[in-house]
This record gives C-alpha cells, sequence and structure tokens, in this order.
C-alpha cells in the first residue's frame, strides 16, 4: 500500500515541531520589516533632518539584505541551516539591543548601524530559513509548504504595523518639524530623548523575544537534511548561473518586491490625494489612507493561506501566471480610476501579490539540491528590487501632472510592467519552457 505523503512526515521522519519553530521565524522578520517602516518619517522629526537623510534609515536596512545574503549561504553550507538560523537570530537580537547604546549618544549614526546589524540577521534568517522549509518533507509539497510557512510573514508584518502605529508614532511628541526648529538646544535635546525613549522599546522588546527563540532552537535537536559539499563555491555559481528556471527567477523576484514595495509604499499618497478631493485635511486623509494600507495586508495575509490550499489542485507556475496577470489588470484599473475605485484596486493588488515570493522562490530552487543554499542567496539579494524600483515611482509622482492625469496614478504603470515580467516567468515554468 503507498505510504500517504504528508507536509510533515517523510521517509520515517515528523517534521512538525522544527516547522513550527522555524515559522515562527517567518513571523519574527516580518515584525522587524513593518515596525521600520515608519521611522523614515519618526527619524526625521527626532532628529530635525530632511526627508532623504530620514531614508538612510531604509538604505542600511536593505543593504543588510544584500550584503550578508552571500556570507550566509557560504556560512550554511560550511555549517548547517540549524547553524544559519541560530546566527541570524543572534545578529537580529544584537542589532535590536545596539537600539539601547544608539539611544545613549543621541547620534542618527549609531541607529543606522543597529538597523544594518539586524538586517544581516534578517538575510541571514531569510537565506536559510527558506530553502529550511522547502527540504523538510515530500519534495512533491515543497512549494506549497512554503507558500503556508511563509503565511505566518504577513501575521509578523500586521503585529509590526500595530506596534509602529499605537506604540510608536501615537506616543511620539507631535510637534511638527517646524516648531521643533523654534526649540532652544536644552528643550529639543530633552524632547529628543523622550522621543528616542519610546522608539527602542519595541526593539528591546522584540529582542528579548528573538532571544527565547535562539534557545529554543538552539535546544532542538533539528533535521539536517543536507549534508556538506565538496563543491567550490564558483562551480555552484556557476552551475546556477547556467539554470534559466532559477536565473529567471532571481530576475521575477526582483522585480516582484519591487512592486510590492511600490503598491504598499505609495497607497498613503494615492489615497491622500483622493481624500484630499473630497475636503479632507491633509492629516486626516493620511490617517484614513493608513487604515486602507492595513486593509491591503489583511487581504494580502487570507489570500495567502488560501493559495497555499489551492495549491493541491493547481500547479505552482499556473497559480504565478494568473494572479499576476489579475495584478496587471489592477494595476491598470489604479491608473484608469482617478476616484475611490482606483483605492479599491489598489488595495485589491495585495490579495494578487500574496503567493508570489515563496511561490518564485520554490519555482527557482526546485531541484537545486545543495546549490539551493547559493540559490537562496541570489534570491534574497533580489529583495534590492525594494529600493531600487520605488526612487523611479517617486520622481514620476514628484511631477505632479502627467499627461492631463494626477502622476500618482500614472506612476503605477511600473508596478503594471513589473507584473508583465512576473506573468511571462510563470507562464514559461507552465508551459515548461524553463
Amino acid at each position: 500500500m503507498k505510504e500517504k505523503k504528508s507536509f510533515f512526515q517523510y521517509e520515517g521522519a515528523n517534521y512538525l515541531l522544527p516547522f513550527i519553530l522555524i515559522t515562527a521565524c517567518f513571523a519574527l522578520w516580518g515584525f522587524a520589516n513593518d515596525v521600520t517602516n515608519p521611522m523614515v518619517k519618526a527619524f526625521s522629526k527626532i532628529f530635525r533632518m530632511s526627508v532623504t537623510q530620514g531614508t538612510l534609515t531604509q538604505v542600511a536596512f536593505y543593504g543588510g539584505y544584500f550584503a550578508m545574503a552571500l556570507p550566509a549561504a557560504i556560512f550554511i553550507r560550511r555549517f548547517s541551516y540549524k547553524s544559519g538560523i541560530l546566527m541570524g537570530l543572534g545578529l537580529y537580537a544584537a542589532g535590536a539591543f545596539l537600539f539601547i547604546a544608539a539611544r545613549s549618544t543621541g547620534s542618527y549614526w549609531p541607529f543606522l548601524i543597529a538597523y544594518f546589524i539586524l538586517t544581516c540577521g534578517l538575510s541571514f534568517l531569510e537565506t536559510s530559513a527558506n530553502p529550511y522549509i522547502l527540504a523538510m518533507g515530500d519534495p512533491a509539497t515543497a512549494t506549497r509548504r512554503l507558500n503556508f510557512a511563509q503565511s505566518f510573514n504577513p501575521i509578523g508584518s500586521l503585529c509590526g504595523m500595530y506596534v509602529a502605529m499605537n506604540f510608536i508614532q501615537a506616543r511620539l511628541n507631535p510637534m511638527d518639524s517646524a516648531a521643533r526648529a523654534t526649540l532652544s538646544d536644552a528643550e529639543f535635546e530633552a524632547m529628543k530623548q523622550s522621543d528616542l525613549g519610546i522608539l527602542i522599546t519595541p526593539y528591546v522588546a522584540i529582542g528579548i523575544v528573538i532571544v527565547v527563540m535562539f534557545l529554543l532552537i538552539l535546544l532542538k535537536k533539528m533535521p539536517a537534511v543536507h549534508e556538506e559539499s565538496s563543491q567550490s563555491v564558483g562551480a555552484s555559481l556557476k552551475r546556477l548561473v547556467g539554470i534559466p528556471r532559477y536565473r529567471e527567477g532571481v530576475l521575477a523576484q526582483f522585480f516582484y518586491v519591487g512592486v510590492q514595495i511600490m503598491c504598499w509604499t505609495f497607497i498613503i499618497q494615492y489615497g491622500t490625494r483622493i481624500f484630499m478631493e473630497r475636503g479632507m485635511s491633509e492629516i486626516d486623509a493620511e490617517v484614513l489612507s493608513q487604515k486602507y494600507n492595513i486593509a491591503a495586508m489583511v487581504l494580502f495575509c487570507c489570500s495567502r493561506f488560501i493559495c497555499t490550499y489551492l495549491m493541491k489542485f493547481f500547479k505552482p507556475g499556473k497559480m504565478l501566471y494568473c494572479f499576476a496577470f489579475g495584478g496587471l489588470l489592477f494595476a491598470l484599473g489604479v491608473i484608469a480610476f482617478q476616484g475611490i475605485a482606483g483605492l479599491y484596486c489598489l488595495v485589491a493588488v495585495s490579495a494578487c501579490m500574496s503567493l508570489m515570493f515563496p511561490t518564485i522562490y520554490g519555482i527557482a530552487l526546485e531541484g537545486l539540491g545543495e546549490d539551493a543554499k547559493f540559490g537562496a542567496a541570489g534570491l534574497i539579494m533580489a529583495i534590492l528590487g525594494g529600493s531600487v524600483l520605488p526612487p523611479f515611482q517617486a520622481m514620476i509622482i514628484d511631477r505632479g501632472t502627467v499627461l492631463g492625469m494626477p502622476a500618482v496614478n500614472v506612476s503605477f504603470i511600473l508596478p503594471a510592467l513589473c507584473f508583465v515580467v512576473i506573468a511571462i516567468y510563470g507562464l514559461r515554468v507552465h508551459r515548461k519552457v524553463i
């Protein structure tokens, strides 16, 4: 009698508890991503800086992801996925606790260092955890298993957004930048220290949670899914570059992360324009737009669970193609509709994006064996798309109007083009061209 395939059992091994522990890490880095996004504006006010200087927060954040992905893969190949997870958690906690030291200096640059170290840890975690989940069980259900684990990432993101709104933004001194500029040095310093004390508290709290998670994984015997390879780094990279499914997967992932950040970053600007045209003040319009942003994240989270279920019946390549085509249609709706319908389309885009990151990841790494460790690094480095593409959209938005239309609407031509790239990749995979 044929053995029934299971998510968590394969060839006599039970992966359930290890799967739960590693999946918890997905929520933890989701929290870090979304508790940090509002910090650009917060740091700009606290340190009386320009918005451009404030965006260095994101540069440090994405810089850690990009810089550490390949070293993480080398480390994992030399040791193990578990070691990579532990290193990631250690750096994550170290970066979070460095916020205490950064506050004591009263300067901006130590916070950037803390962010960089923290995201070096996130890079280790993502480079380790994604292929580890793929390897925890039957290869036939690997992509669906990764989609399920990734479903907990937006739950962490929602927690991060909630904490940022209610425990940081709502508690910072509401005095605007212009008023802060009139304060004496002593008054400004007192306000700065008070605001920094509020800002660092969630990071210290998450640092404690990370330490607990570190100890749980350290003490738990985790499955060794691969043996160390004798192949050189150069040989692995050469093989990977020569595999069209992987090479094009990295490109698709670059554009996916770009479209995700563009849609979630500029939903505020899009909604603010609509609500101000209806007579709202700018502040009220921004608050209401943020609620639509949260709704988009909730939809993203629910859709990912649904997509995981649907993968029991449909091939990943076909689902990727269909959802990317849906994202393209909604992006075109964002451009065409200048009222609330366009905002609804922008929220709906999140439902289409939900399966893309883990599905591209699973497809690109399928059948790579030991090379998956370096393949994972390339897919994590593709996160750089989140810092490369949004500035181009911002340049369009800054023009005010384009061809007689609001520039914020026209700017969504870039997300539409990203969905075209992703759809082509899904279609090529589905038709087994690559």
